[in-house]
């Protein structure tokens, strides 16, 4: 669909400037170009052919975070990050992609296998610190503008990816009746690898059976910057998976795989093949924030646990550094925990009091809530790669509200999010550490051993 099909959508935009108090670029900036209002009326310029398709357009597109809010604080609720994405396969179609999303999209994300050896040599360049070497020889500008200064983000990779340890089969559970699909994401595969493996042990208390699927990436990644034909392309191969899968349920590690996974019909709009086959699996996926809330999975004294994320020898690639060896468990009776909410959660899915009732189950963890929870914190994928300063001014805001809670570990359900957040209380000095939702119960449950 062409810019020129949305007009209508674009023309419902009032001017009345609503979009301005919930976006967290143009709270950074104060540019008018970097707020939906400012955006709509760039789009409405081309079609009325007063501005021209050319490399200059690629800021005002590319410098949104897609995070939703906008929309969200509209009267009239256009949909600009969707405007925005359907803006960006035209610009693709018209100036040409880079060559480092035609090796991301084409030749990794479609294959796990290759994505675990390109990880597994990211992982051996950035420890033994081949990647500062690049950086100084400029190496890493071919993989995005500000690459050079986003280097620094993450301190360390895995060496091995979750589904190198646990590889695609069916696992028995320790439920009854519940057949479980475990759809792995990208970033918990290959770089939170301890959040992967807190999920598939709380998906088999539930489960009679746990299949570690072989799914390949969701799709977002492509699909964010407008290129539709890349995401078709992985969106087939996960609908093939799913279709063959003997499952009852599919759940992901990851809200933004999840929602993604649940708008597959946005990908396939004009294809009723696939839109049926989309109806049938689209009631069986679940967000595993949505999963823990349903079956309020406690943890299991009796079954062995897994490595606890409290230890002092705990791998973390991106928790900050605790002075206590004993990480954030200490000798106070509580520990101070407070959530930020990943965009796709709580605008994508309408996820919020899931992840709070969660939390508030949990004994001897005191929930405290986090002013602007639900503001994007400035990751977006892969936005520091390319808008480094102005992640880093979103960063900034949340780092500031999450300081206010004085909290012990910040839960999210996002790897890209734990990214971001991480570094961000790095970058702060502060002593927070950053969990995912499913690690949350192990944490709690070595707590109570100190």
């Amino acid at each position: 669909m062409t810019v020129t099909a949305n007009y209508d959508a674009i023309a419902k935009c009032n001017k009345c400037g609503f979009c301005h108090v919930a976006c967290p670029i143009f709270r950074a900036t104060g540019h008018e170009s970097g707020v939906a209002r400012g955006r709509l009326a760039l789009l409405r310029g081309i079609i009325e052919k007063r501005v021209d398709w050319n490399e200059e357009l690629s800021e005002p597109l590319f410098s949104c975070l897609g995070c939703g809010a906008c929309t969200t604080n509209c009267a009239g609720a256009v949909p600009t990050a969707d405007l925005i994405l359907n803006a960006r396969s035209e610009f693709y179609e018209k100036v040409g992609k880079k060559p480092a999303h035609r090796l991301l999209f084409e030749h990794l994300l479609p294959y796990p296998k290759r994505l675990h050896l390109a990880a597994r040599a990211a992982a051996v360049g950035k420890n033994s610190g081949a990647s500062k070497f690049a950086k100084a020889l400029g190496m890493l500008r071919i993989f995005g503008r500000d690459l050079p200064k986003a280097e620094g983000i993450v301190d360390k990779l895995p060496m091995k990816s979750f589904r190198g340890d646990v590889k695609p089969d069916t696992y028995p559970g320790q439920g009854d009746k519940l057949k479980i699909g475990y759809f792995v994401g990208c970033g918990v595969d290959v770089i939170q690898v301890k959040a992967g493996s807190a999920s598939f042990e709380e998906l088999k208390k539930v489960g009679k059976s746990v299949t570690v699927l072989s799914n390949c990436c969701c799709g977002l990644p492509p699909w964010s910057y407008g290129d539709i034909e890349n995401t078709k392309k992985l969106a087939l191969k996960n609908l093939k998976i799913f279709a063959e899968a003997d499952v009852d349920v599919i759940i992901t590690d990851c809200s933004s795989c999840a929602s993604f996974l649940k708008e597959y019909k946005k990908v396939f709009h004009d294809d009723p093949e696939q839109l049926a086959l989309i109806e049938k699996i689209r009631p069986k996926l679940r967000d595993i924030v949505e999963f823990l809330a349903e079956h309020n999975v406690q943890p299991n004294a009796d079954g062995a646990a897994a490595e606890s994320a409290a230890d002092s020898d705990y791998y973390d690639p991106h928790a900050a550094k605790i002075d206590s060896e004993k990480g954030v468990v200490d000798s106070r009776k509580k520990i101070v925990a407070t959530y930020h909410d990943p965009c796709h959660a709580v605008r994508g899915q309408g996820i919020k009091s899931e992840s709070r009732e969660v939390l508030k189950s949990i004994p001897g963890l005191e929930f405290k809530e986090m002013k602007e929870s639900d503001w994007c914190c400035g990751g977006a994928g892969s936005y520091a790669l390319t808008h480094y300063d102005l992640s880093m001014k979103v960063l900034d805001r949340k780092m500031r509200n999450l300081k206010a809670t004085d909290a012990d570990i910040l839960v999210t359900s996002c790897p890209a999010c734990m990214i971001q957040l991480t570094f961000g209380i790095k970058r702060h000095g502060l002593k927070t550490k950053v969990f995912h939702i499913a690690e949350i119960e192990e944490l709690m449950k070595e707590s109570e051993k100190v």
